[in-house]
């Protein structure tokens, strides 16, 4: 069997990237090696990023029964304002990372999408031709021969070992129980909903339905305790206990898990054929749907690559931008996430520091600087051309990510017109003065007019198939401009037909 991308896991990295490449007509294949999908979600949401992305391709509805919006979020349990932001944005949104796992499964198997199920990677190796990748099943091991393969097996990626790449980082002293906790409807633990913060640690708690609870604890300057230790209730109300002083009274536990997260960085998220994205890529202290976002974009930006080359049409050097672009961004999550866990603990020390940043997050600015942080919603690539020499040529939204502004014409928005996973330009100006430059690029990039919308301050956009502004024009810019249109074109979607 030959398929020109295998993805190592299953889990909702994989199978986004799985659908990018489904969407494009890439023969994929995800190997996984659980059985069958997870009941079990250590994850209960999703942030505003993640939530943009699925709605570039048509993705929400699928969820919208599964969990419900809320417009919060939070640096270091430290409650901020989204609703404050002045541009359209997505709020968070709740739902178990394992019916996240379950829609997405069920939309890439509808694109021909082959899961392999009780199948691990064992063994690859690779040449200028393709890579092998040796799988081992209850029926006992294959080869398969693939143009590309994608690490999004965790952070004990066996992908990323097998292809040499280092992960070098730091462990926590923390120890972290994680779990389901049955109880009857009223009981009086629902009056203590939310973050329990100590000088021990946290212990967080909210509802996943109407007699259950999630419950989470974390304490800080322990020893952690191994993956595949066992825990019980007994243990959970033990930590409970020293954290908050109190127990979880009455309840049972539906499951319980332990999560001890280091703070690790792949050296580099490609090696010749193989990447990594997700955890096996970039790993750290779960805030704010922090590593969800984080991996969910490494997909979106490296599908439509790969696409691209597996299609032929690729311009040079363009799989190299998905490191360039996506370790940078890695990097500063680690950074933000260690930055949080310092306003954690210890409590009593950091409580001043705590309060002095509570009255910054009222003003304006900081609201919407730590907002847009927690949500993944501050990155913008450093895209620019040649022709760009000075600064002041690079227009504001080039390298950024907008969110789902409406157009002039009824029912379209921004993100309805990325729904096929193509490049987008969007032509602002009465006399459609760019819309013909992208004549010989009508198979990657559609062409849609617009009247001038308020929310975007541009004569006309190029947007990648990740949604990200390759290019724009200002409002006052002229026909001239379109030289520009040209270079960027060329740089990310290949020569003309």
């Amino acid at each position: 069997m030959n398929n020109p991308v295998v993805i190592a896991g299953g889990g909702p990295v994989g199978l986004m990237l799985a659908h990018e490449l489904g969407l494009a007509g890439v023969d994929t294949v995800v190997v996984e090696r659980r059985d069958q999908p997870s009941t079990q979600s250590r994850g209960m949401a999703i942030n505003a990023t993640v939530v943009e992305l699925l709605g570039q391709r048509g993705l929400t509805e699928a969820i919208q029964d599964d969990g419900f919006t809320f417009p919060q979020a939070h640096f270091a349990h430290m409650w901020l304002d989204p609703t404050r932001l002045k541009e359209t944005r997505a709020f968070a949104f709740a739902i178990a990372h394992s019916q996240l796992e379950r829609r997405l499964e069920e939309r890439v198997t509808k694109l021909g999408v082959r899961i392999r199920r009780g199948a691990e990677v064992v063994a690859l190796d690779q040449d200028d031709a393709g890579v092998r990748v040796v799988i081992r099943t209850a029926d006992g091991t294959e080869t398969l021969t693939a143009s590309f393969v994608v690490g999004c097996d965790g952070a004990d990626s066996t992908v990323r070992t097998l292809a040499g790449i280092d992960f070098p980082g730091t462990d926590n002293d923390f120890r972290g129980i994680v779990g389901d906790w049955a109880v009857q409807p009223g009981d009086p633990i629902f009056g203590r909903l939310g973050v329990n913060q100590t000088d021990v640690g946290f212990l967080t708690i909210a509802p996943v339905g109407p007699d259950v609870l999630r419950v989470s604890t974390g304490e800080f300057g322990v020893e952690p305790v191994a993956d595949d230790v066992p825990v019980d209730a007994a243990e959970l109300e033990e930590a409970a206990i020293r954290i908050s002083g109190t127990g979880l009274g009455g309840g049972t536990a539906r499951w319980l898990g332990r999560w001890n997260p280091p703070t690790r960085q792949a050296a580099a998220y490609r090696s010749g054929r193989v990447f990594l994205a997700g955890d096996a890529a970039h790993v750290h202290f779960p805030l704010g749907g922090q590593a969800l976002s984080t991996g969910i974009e490494d997909a979106v930006n490296l599908g439509w690559k790969l696409a691209a080359h597996v299609g032929g049409w690729a311009p040079e050097g363009l799989l190299d931008t998905y490191h360039a672009e996506r370790h940078p961004v890695g990097e500063r999550a680690c950074r933000t996430t260690q930055a949080q866990l310092a306003l954690l603990h210890p409590m009593a020390k950091v409580e001043p520091l705590r309060e002095i940043l509570a009255e910054l997050f009222t003003i304006e600015e900081v609201n919407a600087y730590f907002v847009r942080m927690a949500g993944g919603l501050d990155v913008t690539y450093p895209i620019r051309y040649p022709e760009q020499e000075d600064d002041a040529a690079v227009h504001p939204l080039q390298g950024s990510r907008l969110g789902d502004v409406p157009l002039s014409a009824e029912g379209v928005s921004l993100a309805g017109l990325l729904h096929d996973g193509k490049g987008v330009l969007v032509d602002f100006t009465p006399s459609r003065a760019y819309a013909g430059q992208a004549a010989g690029w009508a198979e990657r990039v559609a062409v849609t007019a617009s009247a001038p919308v308020p929310q975007i301050e541009a004569a006309a956009l190029l947007l990648r198939p990740d949604g990200r502004v390759a290019w724009a024009a200002g409002e006052a810019a002229g026909e001239d401009a379109a030289t520009g249109l040209g270079a960027a074109l060329r740089a990310w979607f290949g020569a003309p037909m």
